[in-house]
């Protein structure tokens, strides 16, 4: 798109919309562009939709255009804070930003029931403040991305957290948005209802029919304004368990610890959290190589964190929700499996939390500083399990430079603020030798770029684990850009020939790594086409 293009086109919208939903100077843009992979990027114009009426308004006028020297494509985002994934970028560097942050409206569908409806813009921070005005005592599907992230997006991009619904896409009832042409799409039950109230559409998930709700999932093929999902009572009983590994040999041990954990007592555990030394170390220390981009920490400089920390091997991070006498015996569970394994126990309704919990505040504030840091974290990671969102895992993102990092207290904003991140996360055979093979893997391609590996397997279920390895490195460093980019491809290409495939991929990987010519991707080409015949929608994603 030139810039005449860009004139004649913003009149037009400015035309159909109000003059101020529409975006073009470079000031306006400037924080669009914004993202951690490290990329150049700017939106020829971004339209900011108010009401959901304005999407469909977007979309007629897209389809009059198609073909003329005005056409466009459109690519909406909820916040546009998918950290590591693309942020507010589009897949085609000439698609309108459509910014649908300011569809923010929670509805209550039923208290008792936990059903609610979302728009796009959502965020965490928000639906947890919805809650406590209401009086509402359910749990926000909350993720390590933070407090301003979307919920409804999210759970298009089929993300999951540690609370009891793990799988948020699972979570979600129906579904409400636009075809490429403006039409509306719902599900058949919802069309079928006669009683205008949706209640059955809102609380069934697969309704009657083919099921198309997936359909709008990690995908271009329409443009989601909202969704229903059912979310997790607060529970009467809880108790968050750490179980520590001293050495790096006991993998095995937690991996099958964590097999049995999920296995026994499914229902009651919610995902488990096996992370590594290194990981730890990030969250509990400052980089001892400061500024230095391009190296790792070396094993005595891990070890010194880890004694002054107290830092394990390897750490098992779960929970257990229910009923109290539920999460009793379940503890007892933990503990019986714990049995000669060497682990060391910790419990959030344990004597040694309690007592910290109520000595630490009284003592002076320069006191046993590590211990208090130590203490918020864990406090912290709590209030992530029961469903409240905050920070805790943001400052990840900062550990190469600690320099971009806010000040405490205000929000952190990695896109925003310079970091350099990108995200390997594959799903990998619930498997100790498979897993261990993993772990080595990591360990030996990160530092070749000098990458630290950092490792974290999320384990969703007994039979699925997925990995999340956090790709830090200085985003306005070329060479650290490159080395990031390279340690991400290497790892991905190796990792598919051992059957580990990512759940997700960014921009650069959808464009690179999805075949057009597959089965699979034909079809989705022909879904598009039939769909979308002028392709208006994010062109380009997932859809080779």
């Amino acid at each position: 798109m030139n810039d005449e293009q860009k004139s004649a086109l913003s009149k037009q919208l400015m035309a159909l919309l109000q003059p101020e939903q529409v975006l073009v100077s470079p000031e306006d843009l400037k924080r669009y562009g914004q993202n951690c992979e490290a990329i150049r990027y700017q939106a020829p114009i971004v339209v900011c939709a108010r009401q959901v009426s304005d999407i469909k308004a977007l979309l007629q006028l897209a389809n009059q255009l198609a073909g003329s020297e005005l056409h466009f494509s459109i690519h909406p985002i909820s916040t546009g804070n998918n950290w590591g994934y693309g942020s507010s970028r589009a897949p085609n560097q000439s698609s309108v930003l459509l910014d649908l942050s300011a569809l923010n409206q929670i509805r209550l569908i039923d208290a008792q029931l936990g059903l609610i409806e979302v728009e796009p813009g959502v965020t965490q921070q928000q639906l947890w403040e919805f809650l406590q005005a209401g009086q509402l005592d359910f749990m926000v599907p909350v993720t390590g991305a933070g407090p301003s992230c979307s919920i409804l997006a999210n759970a298009l991009e089929r993300g999951y957290g540690i609370t009891p619904y793990t799988d948020h896409f699972g979570a979600v009832a129906s579904i409400r948005g636009f075809l490429a042409d403006g039409t509306p799409f719902r599900s058949a039950i919802a069309e079928l209802d006669q009683s205008g109230e949706d209640r059955i559409d809102h609380s069934y998930k697969y309704g009657v029919g083919p099921y198309l709700d997936g359909l709008w999932t990690q995908s271009n093929l329409g443009i989601v304004t909202s969704l229903s999902l059912r979310l997790k009572a607060r529970p009467k009983g809880f108790c968050a368990f750490y179980l520590q590994f001293k050495q790096d040999t006991d993998f095995a041990k937690a991996q099958q610890l964590v097999f049995k954990l999920l296995q026994r007592l499914e229902g009651v555990v919610g995902s488990i959290n096996l992370m590594d030394q290194r990981r730890l170390a990030a969250m509990m220390a400052p980089n001892p190589n400061g500024p230095a981009q391009h190296q790792v920490m070396s094993q005595q400089q891990l070890q010194t964190i880890a004694k002054n920390f107290q830092i394990p091997a390897w750490t098992v991070v779960g929970s257990l929700y229910g009923e109290p006498q539920v999460v009793a015996a379940a503890q007892a569970v933990v503990k019986q499996l714990c049995k000669g394994l060497g682990c060391k126990i910790i419990l959030s309704n344990g004597p040694l939390i309690r007592i910290a919990s109520r000595l630490l505040p009284h003592l002076p504030a320069s006191w046993l500083a590590k211990e208090r840091g130590m203490l918020a974290s864990m406090q912290a990671g709590i209030e992530i399990m029961l469903g409240k969102p905050n920070q805790v895992a943001l400052p990840l993102p900062y550990w190469r430079n600690a320099s971009l990092q806010p000040a405490p207290g205000n929000p952190l904003n990695p896109a925003r603020d310079g970091c350099g991140l990108l995200w390997y996360a594959p799903l990998i055979p619930m498997e100790t030798k498979a897993m261990w093979h993993f772990v080595e893997t990591v360990r030996r391609i990160c530092p070749q770029y000098g990458i630290e590996p950092m490792i974290t397997f999320t384990n969703l279920r007994h039979d699925c684990v997925d990995s999340t390895i956090p790709i830090i490195f200085d985003a306005s460093n070329s060479t650290a850009c490159e080395q990031a980019q390279a340690c991400l491809t290497a790892l991905v290409a190796y990792g598919l020939e051992q059957g580990w495939v990512p759940y997700r991929l960014n921009l650069e990987q959808q464009q690179r790594l999805l075949q057009k010519d597959s089965a699979f991707w034909q079809l989705v080409a022909r879904l598009k086409t039939a769909l979308d015949p002028h392709h208006l929608l994010s062109p380009g994603r997932y859809n080779p």
